[in-house]
């Protein structure tokens, strides 16, 4: 029982891994498209509450193209350091053409890993954070254990992800959207059925805000504490190590 467990894990962890590298070359533009640009806004606001400084060092996990990880060496700084991991190369392929164009490739990093197996020391890190790509991981505890891991005691683990709409009217507009339009939209540009059908399936199925607040406590985090973005479209849950 527990090899068949672990080989449907590795089968969706091999599943996922194709998407991203099929979505790899549309996946900033559709970012853009799908949010109205409000992605932009939510990663510059999560990078400004990781309660870092300039000179420090940050892991931001799963960083895909590298959005999040350019705005957290915004915070810290020439002097600091940011080390974006993803286990997919074609993703780290583009955020590493990013970051030489915008001239951050001093205190930008990109490494492929495992999000389950962070290749990092204990306390090596400030702060981790983590955007649109816990709901994607195969053990979601085994990676905010991870994160909490790396970090050093008073440091901080950022979680920033799409979750349930808290607004009434807003909230049956968005689900219509999320569950109908967005699919056909990315279809259309990415001509790929199943990756935007893959995006709200897993986004109805994660943890509410709420929920996912008590599970990082009950992981050990402290002060955890969560802010709705967009009227909850998106939420950015904090805790401390």
């Amino acid at each position: 029982m527990a090899e068949e467990k672990e080989a449907a894990l590795e089968e969706r962890e091999r599943y996922v891994q194709d998407l991203f590298r099929r979505v790899a070359p549309t996946y900033d533009f559709l970012n853009r498209l799908l949010s109205f640009r409000r992605d932009v806004a939510w990663r510059r606001y999560t990078a400004r509450q990781a309660g870092l400084r300039p000179g420090d060092s940050v892991l931001d996990v799963a960083t895909g193209t590298g959005d999040l990880a350019f705005e957290l060496a915004a915070v810290v700084g020439p002097s600091g350091r940011v080390v974006g991991l993803d286990f997919t190369e074609e993703m780290l392929a583009l955020a590493r053409r990013k970051a030489d164009k915008l001239g951050l490739g001093g205190v930008c990093r990109f490494v492929q890993g495992n999000a389950l197996h962070l290749p990092f020391a204990d306390g090596e890190f400030d702060a981790a954070t983590i955007a649109f790509g816990l709901r994607n991981v195969v053990d979601r505890d085994r990676c905010l254990l991870e994160m909490r891991r790396v970090v050093r005691p008073g440091g901080r683990v950022l979680v920033l992800e799409f979750s349930r709409p808290v607004w009434p009217v807003f909230r049956e507009v968005y689900l219509i959207y999320f569950r109908y339009i967005l699919p056909l939209i990315g279809r259309l540009v990415q001509g790929d059925a199943d990756t935007y059908r893959y995006l709200p399936e897993t986004v109805l199925a994660f943890p509410d805000q709420e929920a996912l607040a008590a599970r990082m406590h009950e992981l050990g985090l402290r002060n955890v504490r969560y802010h709705n973005l967009t009227g909850g479209i998106c939420c950015l849950h904090i805790g401390e190590v």
